[in-house]
């Protein structure tokens, strides 16, 4: 990074067309992780995978936490996909989040240049926090707020959630990217992870089929190595352990060129989590900060 921000966005951002294969991490922040573990993890995302964004993941409302992101982020060379958080109980403190962030990238001179992209999520048409006309109006709003710092804006979703809304074109229509909620483990064709490449391409091609040619990325997006009260297969051969959560990512990069291959330059993926501590059984990391398996993911092909 430079040594201060520079005059303007001009040529900082490489172009998405350039953007598939492996990406980064989600990566929560229900902890409100000090900013010198922020820094901690932010290099390691950095320099041990060559990642490009941290996805955030979940919401801490402490003030300024969001600042604390953007100075780990810039130390360390990464862009943010930034989250409005709506929860899982209801209720509006979405707004204040959303309001929160929006000050905070327009008071903070470094936050539009890692700031990649915001989301309104997780999974808000699947939860039915809000009718999908008020979401795409919600997008469309953001997107005029944030006009002047160029920052794009999306909604982070299982093609299930739009298609449950009736496919929720207005959405699709207002987003700028289309950030995929990409879990065949859910599915009710599931088995193993090494068998899961028809389920990711059907998810797929019902966003080429609607969504206008829009750069698409899998961001909340992986197998779990076990499974619990949250975390439970609708099929009966669908298998959780660890070879499944490492053959997943094996078989993203083993279709690395079918991803390139895709509209607006391919299909970029994150790893849905960092570490087992922010979401049990999905983290590339255990509890105990170790490896779960061998993760040096393909970012180009």
């Amino acid at each position: 990074m430079p040594s201060k921000p520079p005059a303007n966005l001009n040529d900082w951002w490489c172009n998405a067309t350039d953007e598939y294969a492996f990406l980064g991490f989600s990566y929560e922040v229900e902890a409100c992780q000090s900013k010198s573990k922020l820094h901690k993890d932010f290099a390691d995302i950095r320099k041990t995978f060559n990642s490009r964004y941290v996805r955030l993941y979940g919401a801490c409302d402490k003030d300024g936490f969001y600042d604390d992101i953007v100075d780990a982020a810039w130390d360390n060379g990464l862009g943010v996909h930034a989250l409005i958080w709506f929860g899982f109980d209801g209720g509006n403190i979405w707004e204040k989040r959303r309001d929160s962030l929006f000050a905070s990238l327009h008071s903070n001179p470094k936050a539009k240049f890692v700031t990649r992209v915001v989301q309104f999520g997780s999974e808000p048409l699947f939860d039915d926090v809000l009718p999908h006309a008020q979401l795409a109006s919600q997008v469309k709003a953001a997107k005029a707020n944030l006009s002047s710092l160029n920052i794009p804006v999306t909604v982070s979703e299982l093609a299930y959630g739009y298609q449950e809304r009736g496919g929720a074109q207005d959405v699709l229509d207002a987003i700028d990217s289309i950030n995929i909620h990409m879990l065949p483990f859910f599915s009710r064709q599931a088995s193993t992870s090494n068998k899961a490449w028809p389920l990711v391409m059907a998810d797929l091609q019902w966003f080429i089929d609607h969504g206008h040619d829009k750069k698409m990325y899998m961001d909340e997006n992986g197998w779990p190595s076990v499974t619990s009260d949250g975390v439970k297969p609708n099929s009966p051969d669908a298998v959780a352990d660890i070879p499944n959560e490492h053959g997943y990512f094996n078989l993203l990069d083993a279709h690395c060129t079918d991803l390139k291959n895709h509209t607006q330059g391919g299909v970029g993926w994150f790893a849905h989590i960092y570490s087992d501590d922010q979401e049990p059984g999905y983290g590339i990391y255990s509890d105990s900060g170790k490896l779960k398996f061998p993760f040096k993911p393909r970012t180009s092909c």
